[in-house]
């Protein structure tokens, strides 16, 4: 884990430090993070934009299955991005 000061993080470090997070979590463990942070439509929705992305994209059945948990890694590390750098995503949303 990539050890700073909390207020010198960069976005990097901060989606570094997720996914080893992420990456040792149990079933459980995750699904209480998806309820407390991701709305259901949401979920519904990357499931569904995922799914037809894959058809027009026309990729294979492996990749078709990871596209959600992609969708939904990348929301989860911009939710955490607003939270513990808030100047950076704001930054973002003006640019």
């Amino acid at each position: 884990m990539i050890e700073s000061n909390d207020a010198d993080l960069t976005f990097k470090e901060v989606a570094w430090n997720f996914v080893e997070v992420f990456d040792d979590l149990e079933v459980a463990q995750i699904n209480e993070i998806l309820i407390k942070n991701v709305p259901l439509e949401r979920l519904k929705f990357f499931n569904q934009y995922a799914n037809e992305f894959s058809d027009v994209a026309d990729i294979g059945d492996a990749v078709r299955k990871r596209v959600p948990n992609l969708m939904l890694i990348g929301y989860l590390l911009r939710v955490l991005e607003e939270r513990l750098l808030p100047d950076t995503a704001e930054q973002r949303k003006t640019s």
